[in-house]
């Protein structure tokens, strides 16, 4: 019976904040939908300027539950700039909370609604998020041969080319590192010995497909590339062996206590466009984390044993960033779930807002 009650209770603390998110996301359709219907005979940079503002919105929600609810300790190393930038974010990938850590940043620079991802092929399935990201300025790649580099540079152009505030988040490694997945690591670390690279032990050997297509596409309109590397509190076992990083509904549970986060801002001046000299740029990036965290996990001066170097600034995130957030898609969902009519509309807009969103996505990559 006690058993029972932990294992429920545990199970809400992920179920309560995942039935939230998903519940307001026709209500945030809805609303968006109304905007992008009214906004046609506007011009381009007006439809942005609001579908960025809606977008933030619900984000600011999310975060809500990521950082307010959980109670999640951030730690940052580095400054982060006062002013918005067009960017394009660099990081380590570990797990799915990664996409957070991202908002996380975002948020604290007013810029959240500004991120767009570019996202594994794969992702655009997902039912109203997969278009919704696409829509919102995200770009969806397959891996390797498949890749396909018009439809991505095109797609940024678009972007740009209206004004479109640029925040774009990359993950070059191109899936998770995972220190159980030894075979992944393995065949990682034998391409970067077979292209005569430095062997990375905690990151795998990132490709620059990505990163190098969104530099060229967007140079003009570019500030900086953000080079973020992070590491998860908890993900170090007793015997000193690095654990997996918490998955979005792990760290809901409240998995993971602190957050570490080191922030290297580099001018966009400073970044080679030319393939082979960014190839090796970007890999000593990648160096320069492999590093980081192989001082996070395995120093042997406690002093830098789970830190970053430099001074860890503690950095919370205010309610009244995310709760506002929190009331108002509450409130337009509500109405919806109240009477019969809303709930057809509700459950119509699931149904058909997904199967038209596929068809799109696919239509128009």
């Amino acid at each position: 019976m006690l058993l029972s009650l932990v294992v429920h209770t545990y199970s809400l603390r992920y179920w309560f904040p995942a039935t939230v998110m998903l519940g307001t996301a026709p209500a945030y359709l809805l609303s968006w939908g109304a905007w992008r219907l009214f906004s046609t005979v506007l011009p381009a940079r007006v439809y942005h300027k609001l579908d960025d503002r809606l977008y933030c919105m619900y984000q600011s929600m999310v975060l809500f539950f990521f950082e307010n609810y959980t109670g999640v300790e951030v730690v940052i190393y580095g400054d982060i700039p006062k002013n918005k930038e067009n960017v394009i974010y660099l990081s380590n990938h570990q797990c799915t909370a990664d996409w957070i850590i991202a908002d996380m940043l975002a948020i604290r620079q007013s810029a959240l609604g500004h991120v767009r991802y570019v996202l594994k092929d794969g992702l655009k399935w997902l039912p109203l998020y997969g278009w919704y990201f696409s829509q919102h300025g995200g770009a969806y790649v397959k891996r390797s041969a498949k890749f396909n580099e018009i439809t991505m540079k095109k797609k940024l152009q678009t972007q740009t080319k209206c004004g479109a505030p640029m925040y774009l988040v990359i993950f070059p490694e191109g899936t998770r590192y995972n220190p159980e997945l030894k075979s992944v690591i393995a065949d990682s670390q034998a391409f970067a010995t077979k292209e005569g690279l430095a062997v990375l032990k905690h990151t795998l050997t990132p490709r620059m497909k990505a990163s190098h297509i969104a530099l060229n596409a967007m140079n003009d309109h570019l500030d900086a590339i953000y080079d973020v590397t992070v590491a998860y509190e908890g993900t170090l076992s007793a015997s000193g062996q690095r654990k997996p990083a918490p998955s979005m509904p792990e760290f809901l549970c409240k998995e993971c206590p602190r957050v570490h986060i080191y922030f290297d801002r580099v001018d966009i001046k400073e970044i080679p466009s030319e393939p082979l000299f960014f190839r090796r740029w970007l890999h000593e990036r990648f160096e320069i984390k492999d590093r980081l965290l192989t001082d996070f996990y395995e120093s042997e001066d406690a002093d830098k044993l789970r830190t970053f170097p430099g001074e860890g600034r503690h950095s919370p995130l205010s309610l009244s960033k995310t709760l506002p957030s929190m009331i108002i898609l509450g409130g337009l969902t509500l109405p919806l779930l109240l009477t019969e009519s809303g709930r057809k509309l509700y459950v119509r807009t699931w149904l058909y807002g997904t199967l038209l969103g596929w068809l799109w996505v696919n239509a128009f990559p």
